[in-house]
């Protein structure tokens, strides 16, 4: 268990399918007495359905869980309850869900208020984000779009984190810890 007087954010980056939210889920359980998983999915399919009934299923029963798509601030300022973190996975599909949403244009906003949230946090914060940059230029306007928004969302989340992990393989790459990067 860790000193709960300090209120950490953990950025996790990664790849699909790299381990980064199975690593998050096991470092909040190691870390943490209570916590909360807050999930940005939408279930519009029934491959979707299975996904989330897997993580459901590999998170077990001591988890807590709210289901909110658009709205991470709020629930991070009013809806956790007396947790200790909250594990937030994924940052990527949430802001995908603004971007179809929302639209692009609001995007900034969104962003911003996540940040100011972020700063002024009460408990432990672990995020999820898929890393998108490192593949192929997407092919569409929107794709790229998405990609650019990600890169940005993430490197400025990094900067007031004071740890990030980039998982690869199934194996944690320490970016940066006690709020510096390395040297």
């Amino acid at each position: 268990m860790i000193d709960h007087s300090q209120k950490e954010l953990v950025l996790v980056l990664g790849g699909a399918r790299s381990g980064k939210s199975a690593w998050a889920q096991r470092q909040v359980e190691k870390d943490y007495r209570s916590y909360l998983f807050l999930a940005t999915a939408r279930i519009l399919d029934e491959e979707m359905a299975e996904r989330v009934r897997r993580h459901r299923e590999a998170r077990g029963p001591g988890w807590r869980v709210i289901e909110e798509p658009l709205d991470i601030p709020g629930v991070l300022r009013k809806g956790c309850g007396d947790v200790d973190a909250v594990l937030v996975d994924c940052l990527t599909v949430w802001l995908g869900n603004i971007l179809v949403e929302k639209g692009e244009k609001e995007v900034p906003r969104f962003r911003a208020e996540l940040l100011e949230t972020l700063q002024e946090r009460d408990r432990s914060i672990i995020l999820v984000s898929n890393e998108v940059g490192l593949g192929i230029v997407p092919d569409t306007p929107l794709g790229r779009g998405f990609r650019d928004q990600a890169g940005r969302l993430n490197q400025e989340i990094a900067a007031v984190a004071d740890k990030v992990v980039f998982m690869v393989a199934g194996l944690p790459m320490v970016l940066k810890e006690g709020g510096a990067p390395p040297s």
